[in-house]
């Protein structure tokens, strides 16, 4: 279900890009960000699905981060700017390493004015030849958002000598704070 009870003015953002342990690191270093949950979305029919069924790659449905922002300190083209950068969205139902379609490139907006602001941002992205292949990021309505069991949530910060992590997630975050460090939370910006 999606649950209305945050505060009115913030809005709700949800992306699919690879591994959500990589995307919730990213996202919840962002000013103006309150929340970020990792979950799964996208599937249909299956409701409150596990990791496990996610991961067979049956469900339909992909790893995501919801999102909840504050579009007063920051806009909803600062979070697809970090989105794009953050992730190859280039690359059909594959991360690096992590292969299978709940590792899609995706967008669920969740309003109207989100569905024509990624169209266009894409598309600006595309005219500028910004990455070398077409991007094959999805833009869907969000439908369903099921919150991943409660070890997932933040991963990276409760792990971060896991291999994974060490590997994959620190470089994310150093490039993170080389190009995107007029956005961190000040706490996150140190080194």
């Amino acid at each position: 279900y999606f649950c209305y009870d945050f505060n009115m003015k913030n809005k709700i953002a949800v992306f699919g890009g690879g591994c959500f342990w990589c995307t919730e690191a990213v996202f919840k270093r962002l000013k103006g960000v309150h929340s970020v949950v990792s979950g799964y979305s996208g599937g249909g029919s299956m409701d409150k699905p596990t990791y496990e069924q996610v991961s067979s790659g049956s469900t339909g449905h992909a790893e995501v981060i919801k999102i909840e922002y504050d579009p007063e300190q920051i806009r909803f083209e600062d979070l697809l700017n970090v989105f794009f950068s953050s992730h190859d969205p280039t690359t059909l139902n594959k991360q690096g390493n992590d292969v299978g379609t709940q590792y899609r490139s995706v967008i669920y907006y969740s309003s109207p004015e989100q569905k024509v602001q990624a169209e266009t941002f894409i598309k600006e992205l595309e005219q500028e030849k910004v990455f070398e292949q077409p991007i094959v990021t999805e833009l869907k309505q969000l439908g369903n958002f099921y919150p991943a069991e409660e070890y997932h949530q933040n991963f990276y910060d409760n792990n971060k000598n896991y291999p994974y992590c060490t590997f994959v997630i620190d470089p994310k975050i150093t490039k993170l704070r080389q190009k995107f460090a007029y956005l961190l939370k000040p706490e996150t910006n140190e080194h």
